[in-house]
């Protein structure tokens, strides 16, 4: 694979990002709009269907992806931080900030309820179908949107400086999720991830601090909450 230099003035590159971006967060909101009142299913992570169709979603997101990016790693910053000691240290700092700040958030927005994805209890019957959508949640929806948006996205938006990369991505992030009250929640955590990935200029730390936030939600709506 090939490697570039950063910043990219690419408007093509940039104009096919906001395209798939601005479609996906379209494509969200009018469904939500629509289905607007309408009783949802709290039991979707039991249905191996939701995992079979989360996994084609972001198999084609991936698609997208690397066409965007040409298949560059450095375009994707799949690259090692320079220090993994210090992006650990970083990465552990973020997803403790998230915690505290989304969680006030979330009292004041209840994201987390509109979205409703989470189960209110444990169904063991239905456990293999819950592993598979825990992997496809916490595992694979981690990487490729950490490479959508703080690995192409952020690399193509550096033309504008950090600042307005780590913005723009962040709020991209929050609308390509389609959700009203959760958008202040989702754009703040994109932009939580999206400073991380500026200074460790890689995307592997931000796709951690992604899984383990993934992880823990859907780990605790299942115990503790359930």
């Amino acid at each position: 694979m090939s490697t570039v230099a950063e910043p990219e003035r690419s408007n093509a590159r940039l104009g096919f990002w906001l395209l798939t971006v601005g479609t996906v967060a379209a494509l969200g909101y009018a469904t939500r709009f629509t289905t607007q009142g309408k009783s949802s299913d709290r039991n979707v992570l039991y249905h191996w269907s939701t995992a079979i169709g989360g996994a084609f979603q972001f198999a084609l997101f991936l698609a997208i992806v690397l066409a965007i990016s040409g298949g560059s790693r450095e375009r994707l910053r799949l690259r090692r931080p320079a220090s993994w000691r210090r992006a650990l240290g970083l990465a552990a700092a973020t997803l403790l900030v998230c915690y505290i700040g989304l969680g006030l958030l979330d009292k004041i927005f209840h994201g987390g309820r509109e979205q409703a994805l989470t189960p209110d209890r444990w169904q063991s019957r239905h456990a293999a179908a819950f592993v598979a959508n825990f992997v496809v949640i916490a595992v694979v929806a981690p990487i490729v949107e950490e490479l959508l948006f703080r690995g192409i996205g952020f690399h193509l938006l550096r033309r504008f400086g950090d600042t307005a990369a780590i913005l723009a991505t962040g709020l991209g992030f929050g609308l390509y999720h389609g959700l009203v009250n959760a958008l202040p929640i989702l754009t703040l955590f994109g932009i939580a991830l999206a400073w991380l990935r500026s200074r460790t200029r890689s995307v592997y730390p931000g796709m951690l601090v992604h899984a383990a936030f993934n992880s823990v939600a859907l780990i605790v709506s299942v115990t503790i909450n359930g």
